[in-house]
């Protein structure tokens, strides 16, 4: 529980989620085990470095292999990309959170290292603090769902969707007439 299990769980986090474990199990497990506090910044440490991991994957090691299998329903943002790469992948953060595609996808894209790193960190604020304050409260000690998480879940949603919102409002304010 101390500064190995930390390192456990980071390192755990950062070497199984880009390969196919989902991050959702690492990120439920960590306000059952830890303080809020803690399971936060586990959860982001654990969550960039897994997302770092599976870019850096795709762009340096495996790029034909990688964009070969992206799913046509992510290769739509690839013009979105290139005109507005921070914002959309700060949205689609919010939105999709951390899955191994959108690693793959943001590696095998023009978003240079940098905007992924922080428009990853930015997008995933929001719902890693969420799920660390009341994970004890949405989920119970085995990972099944509660009743009452439901409306926090879609508190969730509707936050994410209202801060892309906001930020595509903001993109439009700051485009020269």
């Amino acid at each position: 529980m101390g500064a190995w299990g930390y390192l456990a769980f980071a390192l755990a986090y950062t070497v199984l989620q880009p390969f196919g474990v989902p991050g959702t199990i690492f990120i439920v497990a960590a306000p059952l085990l830890w303080p809020w506090q803690t399971a936060f910044a586990l959860s982001m440490i654990g969550t960039m470095s897994a997302s770092v991991v599976g870019f850096s994957f795709a762009r340096f090691v495996a790029k034909d292999w990688v964009s070969a299998r992206i799913p046509a329903r992510l290769r739509k943002y690839d013009t979105s990309l290139e005109r507005t790469a921070f914002r959309t992948v700060v949205v689609l953060r919010l939105i999709l959170w951390m899955p191994q595609a959108l690693h793959s996808f943001f590696g095998v894209s023009k978003v240079g290292f940098w905007t992924h790193f922080w428009g990853s960190l930015v997008g995933y604020v929001p719902p890693l603090l969420l799920v660390s304050y009341l994970g004890a409260e949405m989920f119970d000690a085995s990972g099944r769902i509660q009743p009452g998480a439901w409306p926090i879940l879609a508190g969730l949603l509707v936050a994410s969707l209202a801060i892309a919102a906001l930020a595509r409002a903001f993109e439009r304010r700051q485009r020269p007439s």
